[in-house]
Order: structure tokens, then C-alpha cells, then sequence
């Protein structure tokens, strides 16, 4: 499934038959619905938030961010793990990155935007892969 299908599925929840929806991510974290008591489970490897269905709140699973830090995409828009097409990637898992580094570009609306790592530490994880339509708060980085 991609972010797409799941927002969908979370849209179209309020008229489904189904009583609890819950997706759980190699990462720890989850996507979780309740409307009444039985369950249903759908398993994926994407990054992952937990939704509330009664107030519709979206959160993270704090088990998966007490031992990192997150860098969050702060846009809507295209990721580019590298500077152009022929190029290395600014960064890879296992990597030391300063805060104030370039992480990566967001394209959006035509214009490249440098992301900057907000903190120093070791790159354990790339969230999503080059060329992906990312959105707005979407886990780009984990860093230690």
C-alpha cells in the first residue's frame, strides 16, 4: 500500500462495515482505527502515524521516537536524496550529519528546497526513497 491507498482507506473509514482497522510498520509505529470492538489487521512497510478516529488526531508512536530523532519533511513535495541525477547522495545510513547540513532536496511548486538536519548525530535510517511524493511532517531521517 502507498500513502495514497491508506489515506484513502482512512477517508472512506467513516462508512465502512469494518469495526477496527489497525496497521502496524516494521518501524513501531501505527495506523490505528476503532469503531466498536472487532479487529481487522493490514500490515505494510511504510512510515506510519497513528490516527485517532474519534477526534481524528494524528500522533507518533512514541516507542519508535524515544531513540531517535526524527527529521520531518516540511512541505509537501518531491524528496531528492541527491543534488542532481549524476551525483551521490548528501547522505546514507551510517553517516555523521551536523545540524545545519543538507539532508536532501524537496522539490515544490518547480523550486528546490535544501533540507537541513536540525541535529547531529548518525543517519540509522532513510524513510523514503528517491523521487517519492512526500507530505507535509512525513519522517525523512532517523538519526541517533
Amino acid at each position: 500500500m502507498d500513502y495514497d491507498q491508506i489515506k484513502k482507506l482512512i477517508d472512506d473509514m467513516g462508512t465502512a462495515k469494518i469495526d477496527e482497522l489497525q496497521i502496524e510498520f516494521p518501524e513501531g509505529m501505527k495506523i490505528s482505527m476503532k469503531k466498536n470492538a472487532n479487529s481487522k489487521t493490514i500490515s505494510t512497510d511504510m512510515p506510519a502515524i497513528q490516527v485517532n478516529n474519534e477526534n481524528n488526531v494524528i500522533k507518533e508512536d512514541k516507542k519508535n521516537i524515544e531513540n531517535y530523532k526524527i527529521i520531518k519533511s516540511p512541505m509537501v513535495g518531491t524528496f531528492y536524496s541527491k543534488p542532481a541525477p549524476d551525483k551521490d547522495d548528501f547522505v546514507k545510513v551510517g553517516d555523521n550529519v551536523k545540524k545545519g547540513q543538507v539532508v536532501c532536496i524537496v522539490e515544490a511548486m518547480k523550486l528546490m528546497n535544501e533540507i537541513e538536519s536540525e541535529f547531529n548525530g548518525e543517519i540509522v535510517e532513510i524513510c523514503v526513497k528517491d523521487g517519492t511524493t512526500i507530505e507535509y511532517g512525513m519522517p525523512l531521517f532517523k538519526i541517533k
